[in-house]
C-alpha cells in the first residue's frame, strides 16, 4: 500500500525529537535526573576545590552542599543525603539527593607474632586426652588414657605429683578457681571430685549411663556440669553432689560443652551435628543452631567478648550470644578438629587429628599461622593427632596434648615483627568465605 511512497518520506526534525525525549525523560525520570545532575555537580565541586585524598573521597560521597554552599550532614543508615532546602521537582515535591553508598571494606586483621614449639613434655602412658591450667599459673594438669591424672609444673615443666582413681580413659579436667579442688571424669562414666591438700578424692557424682566425654564449672556458681555419650548434660551442686538438671535433647554424644556467667549460660555441642544454648534456672534448651554438617567436637567462649566458636570437620563458626547469629566461617582445616582455644589477645588456635594447628585472627578470620604439631621420635605419623589444647592464664603460652603421648608448649616468637612476617591479606578471599 505504501511501497510507492517509500523513500519519499519528510526529514526528520532533529529539533522536535529533543524536545519530545527531554519532555518524555522529564516526565518519567524528573526526580532522578535532578538528584543526578546534583551529585555530579557534589563531586565536581569538591574535586575543583582540592586534592582527593580517601577522607575527602568518604566526605563526598557521605555530604550534601546545600543552597548556600554549606556542608550538610549525611545518614550513613540512609541511602539518600537530606533534601537541599528550595530544591523541588516538576510535582512540587522536595528532591532527595541519592548517593551512591560504597561498599563496606573488609576489616585489616590486627597482626600476631608467630607461635613456635617451645617444649615437648613426656610422661604418660597413653594418648593424652585433655588438660586444665590453674588460676594461679603455677601448674596445669593433665589426663590420659593410661588412667593416670598428672600434675606439671608450668614454669620448669617437671612432674609434681600423679593421681590414680579413675579405671579408664580419663577425658575431662576443671579446676575450681574459688577451692582447692580438682574435677575429673573419664570413660569409666565417673565424674570425680579431688581435694589438692590431700590428693584424694573426697566426691563422685554418679548418674552419667556411659562414658563422660566433658567437663565444665560455671565461673560464678557452684555448679559442675558435665557431659557424655549418654547424650546429656547433667549439673551438679558442687557440694551436695544433687544432679541439679538433667539436660536432654540431643540425639548423640555430647562432645563439647561451655560456661559462662551470661545467657546463654551453658553451650554444648554434638556429634549429633547440632548446638544447644541452655537456661540453666529453666534447665531447658533456649535454643539449637543446626548449621554444622557434621559432629560438633569443640567449642569455646571469648574471654572477652560476647562470642563463642564451634568446630567440626566441614567449618568452624562463629557466633554471636545470647541468640546464637552467626558471624563467619573459617575454613582450611581438613580433619577432624578435636580442640580450640583463645587468648584475651585475640588469637583463635585450632587442633586436628592429623596433627595440623591453625592460628586464626578472632576478629577477621584471618589464618595468620599453620603448624604441623612433629611426633615424638618412634611414634607413626598418624599418631599426630591434637586432643586437647588450653592457653594459660596470661595468654602467653598454649599447651597441647596428643596422641604421641606428649605434651607440647608453644610461645610466641619474641624476634619475630610485623616487617619480618607481614600479613597477607586479602579482602576478596576473606569476603567469600563469610558469605
Amino acid at each position: 500500500m505504501f511501497l510507492a511512497n517509500q523513500g519519499l518520506l519528510p526529514p526528520i526534525d532533529e529539533k522536535a525529537e529533543r524536545i519530545l525525549k527531554g519532555v518524555k525523560s522529564r516526565d518519567s525520570y524528573g526526580l532522578v535526573m535532578s538528584a543526578v545532575e546534583k551529585s555530579q555537580a557534589i563531586k565536581q565541586h569538591e574535586a575543583q576545590s582540592r586534592p582527593e585524598t580517601p577522607h575527602d573521597t568518604e566526605m563526598a560521597e557521605s555530604a550534601a552542599l546545600g543552597s548556600d554552599g554549606a556542608m550538610l550532614p549525611y545518614n550513613p543508615g540512609s541511602m539518600a543525603a537530606p533534601a537541599t532546602p528550595g530544591a523541588q521537582g516538576p510535582t512540587g515535591a522536595a528532591i532527595t539527593a541519592t548517593v551512591p553508598r560504597r561498599p563496606p571494606a573488609a576489616p585489616r586483621p590486627k597482626w600476631h607474632a608467630p607461635w613456635k614449639l617451645f617444649r615437648v613434655i613426656s610422661g604418660h602412658l597413653g594418648w593424652v586426652r585433655c588438660v586444665a591450667v590453674e588460676p594461679g599459673n603455677e601448674w596445669f594438669a593433665t589426663g590420659a588414657a593410661d588412667r593416670v591424672i598428672k600434675i606439671w609444673d608450668l614454669a620448669t615443666g617437671k612432674l609434681k605429683v600423679s593421681l590414680t582413681g579413675h579405671v579408664s580413659t580419663v577425658r575431662g579436667l576443671e579446676v575450681s578457681p574459688r577451692h582447692p579442688y580438682l574435677f575429673s571424669c573419664g570413660e569409666d562414666r565417673q565424674v570425680k571430685c579431688w581435694d589438692l591438700e590431700y590428693n584424694k578424692v573426697i566426691r563422685h557424682y554418679h548418674g552419667h549411663l556411659s562414658a563422660v566425654y566433658a567437663l565444665a564449672l560455671h565461673p560464678s556458681i557452684d555448679v559442675l556440669v558435665s557431659a557424655g555419650r549418654d547424650a546429656t548434660a547433667r549439673v551438679w551442686d558442687v557440694r551436695t553432689k544433687a544432679n541439679v538438671h538433667t539436660l536432654t535433647g540431643h540425639g548423640d554424644t555430647v562432645a563439647a560443652l561451655s560456661c559462662q556467667a551470661a545467657e546463654p549460660q551453658i553451650i554444648t555441642g554434638s556429634h549429633d551435628s547440632t548446638i544447644r544454648l541452655w537456661d540453666l534456672a529453666a534447665g531447658k534448651s533456649m535454643c539449637t543452631l543446626t548449621n554444622h554438617k557434621k559432629s560438633v567436637r569443640a567449642l569455646v567462649i571469648h574471654p572477652t567478648q560476647y562470642t563463642f566458636a564451634s568446630a567440626s570437620p566441614d567449618n568452624i563458626k562463629q557466633w554471636r550470644c545470647p541468640e546464637g547469629k552467626f558471624i563467619q566461617n573459617l575454613s582450611g582445616h581438613n580433619a577432624i578438629v578435636n580442640c580450640m582455644a583463645v587468648n584475651p589477645e585475640g588469637v583463635l588456635v585450632s587442633g586436628g587429628d592429623n596433627g595440623t594447628m591453625h592460628f586464626w585472627d578472632w576478629r577477621t578470620g584471618y589464618n595468620f599461622q599453620r603448624l604441623q604439631a612433629p611426633v615424638q621420635p618412634g611414634s607413626m605419623d598418624s599418631e599426630a593427632g591434637i586432643f586437647a589444647m588450653t592457653f594459660d592464664q596470661s595468654g602467653s603460652r598454649l599447651i597441647t596434648t596428643e596422641a604421641d603421648k606428649t605434651i607440647k608448649i608453644y610461645k610466641e616468637d619474641e624476634t619475630a615483627s610485623e616487617e619480618t612476617h607481614p600479613i597477607n591479606w586479602r579482602p576478596e578471599i576473606l569476603k567469600r568465605r563469610k558469605f
